[in-house]
């Protein structure tokens, strides 16, 4: 599974980060994703993380 941030798209309000500390971070007032793949005791947490994102930045990629 694969997690991608729309940088273009995200404004930043770091909801993914507190959801999913082991795949989301903010860099720069921008999410970005920790590494390649989610890992797999951090899948349902970044999936949360996606749907819950208010202007839909979050791609997971299964």
């Amino acid at each position: 599974m694969k997690a991608i941030v729309e940088k273009e798209v995200c404004t930043g309000c770091g909801l993914c980060a507190n959801t999913c500390p082991e795949v989301f971070e903010m860099v720069d007032d921008v999410a970005v994703v920790k590494g390649e793949a989610v890992p797999e005791a951090a899948a349902g947490s970044a999936k949360e993380a996606a749907q819950n994102c208010p202007v839909e930045a979050i791609v997971i990629e299964e």
